[in-house]
């Protein structure tokens, strides 16, 4: 819904980040006046910094729920695996 909501008069981005001081991800959606979305995507743990574009709003949004779900949250338990 937010990513559908984004237009060119008065909300053009959207951006998503852990609520914390200095925030080491973001992702970010801003639509483009010739049409279509511009996606960020940056971590710096990871050395990740991805720029690209799409006119899908449910590309987007799968993507980056994705993206998002591998990211560090603050209070979020480590991640452990288990070998059987």
């Amino acid at each position: 819904m937010l990513i559908s909501d984004l237009n060119d008069s008065d909300n053009t981005f959207v951006v998503v980040q852990p609520d914390e001081d200095d925030p080491v991800w973001f992702a970010s959606v801003a639509f483009l006046d010739e049409g279509g979305y511009e996606i960020v995507r940056r971590d710096t743990t990871r050395n990740e910094h991805e720029v690209t574009t799409s006119a899908s709003i449910n590309d987007i949004a799968h993507d980056l729920t994705i993206w998002m779900a591998a990211r560090d949250f603050p209070g979020q338990p480590t991640r452990q695996v288990t070998d059987f």
